[in-house]
């Protein structure tokens, strides 16, 4: 896809910038179809307020954003979504407090980028009851808590179903490199600890969808007394997968990467319906590319947490087989595969289970992010897995 960068002729004042938009051509003709009176194309805005939105206009936004932050000005299915979860603060922000800017143009960040100066902020959903079993959910890479809609609501019957964005994604924080947190997988790691932590403090199923699974697993390494399930949804386990597919592989690209992950079409609908037979409709597209049509900042995470990916993922899946195949390993682990998946190929994945031990479930209709494309079916397994486990214990 093509991409009009724009820039603001105009003169600011001292303590003002103006802010470069990028507009991919798809959403110029789409807004172009849809709106009643002319506007500009360029858009520019002071950043004379700190404060943080997590929800933004484009006036609120942080590093350049894209021309009036959504389609239209009548309510998105992701304000609906923002309004059912709630901020959590986890882990300490590191880095010197330094002023952010955006590693294109050297432009002054917002607070959106930056974090806060004392712990992140992370965007939590919970459905169902406190007091019963907890069930962590987390999303992959690239993606949401939004990914698991489908099944929050159906294990809240039983369990006390929570999701969170990650850091770089959805609604929460996004630091940009060097500013706090660059992204890399052993910040995952100690990220991970901070917020399970805040938000249980009982043992937990923990449920990992695809290329953030060996993150998971090495927090699960040293913290098999808080957990009593692991599942895991289409996870990187062979040395082929230990490779990012093109679609994820080009965000990493030097100065391709950061303009690619600027297009929030490329960042989110392709992202989402290249690995799989998933489906997207508009009002769920409109949920995923929110964070990057609001500001720049979830583009340039994009684009660090894909080079750490890409020069760490090998070691990681590496590791990972290791731990899950240790006699050490005493916790009991299920991986659900989506037969459909086309990132990451079956071959090898049964062999992989039938030699650790470890109970394979498939799912012939879906694809790699296996939430999106069967989530109520998702949910029943999940359950399943859980009730099953606690007959026995």
């Amino acid at each position: 896809m093509a991409l009009q960068l724009s820039f603001c002729s105009l003169q600011a004042p001292s303590n003002q910038f103006l802010r470069p938009t990028f507009i991919p051509q798809d959403f110029l003709r789409k807004k172009e179809k849809n709106k009643k009176k002319p506007s500009l194309l360029i858009s520019c805005s002071d950043e004379s307020s700190e404060d943080y939105y997590l929800d933004a206009p484009v006036s609120a936004g942080d590093g350049f954003s894209f021309s009036g932050g959504k389609y239209s000005d009548e309510p998105s299915p992701a304000d609906e979504w923002f309004k059912q979860g709630k901020i959590v603060k986890a882990h300490t922000v590191g880095g010197t407090g330094e002023k952010a800017k955006d590693p294109i143009f050297g432009l002054t960040m917002g607070g959106g980028s930056q974090a806060s100066a004392d712990i992140f902020r992370w965007f939590c959903i919970e459905s169902g009851s406190a007091e019963n079993h907890p069930i962590v959910l987390i999303h992959g890479f690239p993606s949401q808590a939004y990914s698991y809609r489908k099944v929050l609501p159906i294990l809240s019957k039983r369990y006390h179903a929570i999701a969170f964005d990650l850091l770089g994604f959805g609604f929460s924080d996004k630091p940009q490199p060097k500013y706090g947190f660059d992204y890399t997988l052993d910040e995952y790691v100690s990220s991970l600890e901070s917020i399970i932590d805040k938000i249980t403090s009982s043992k937990v199923t923990l449920v990992v969808q695809g290329y953030f699974s060996p993150v998971v697993v090495k927090y699960a390494s040293t913290h098999q007394e808080k957990i009593t399930d692991l599942i895991l949804l289409n996870p990187p386990l062979t040395a082929k997968h230990a490779n990012l597919p093109s679609t994820l592989s080009i965000f990493s690209n030097f100065l391709l990467g950061e303009i690619f992950s600027q297009d929030p079409l490329r960042a989110s609908d392709k992202a989402l319906t290249s690995c799989g037979p998933y489906k997207i409709k508009e009002d769920v597209a409109m949920v995923y590319r929110r964070p990057y049509l609001t500001s720049g900042s979830a583009g340039f995470a994009l684009n660090a947490i894909s080079r750490a990916m890409k020069k760490e993922l090998k070691s990681y899946v590496e590791e990972m087989r290791r731990i899950v195949m240790d006699e050490n390993w005493k916790l009991k682990t299920t991986i659900c595969w989506g037969e459909r998946d086309r990132w990451l190929s079956y071959e090898g994945v049964e062999d992989f289970c039938k030699e650790s031990k470890h109970q394979l479930l498939k799912l012939p209709m879906a694809g790699h992010h296996v939430q999106e494309d069967r989530g109520e079916e998702v949910a029943q397994l999940i359950a399943q897995v859980v009730g099953r486990r606690s007959l026995i214990s």
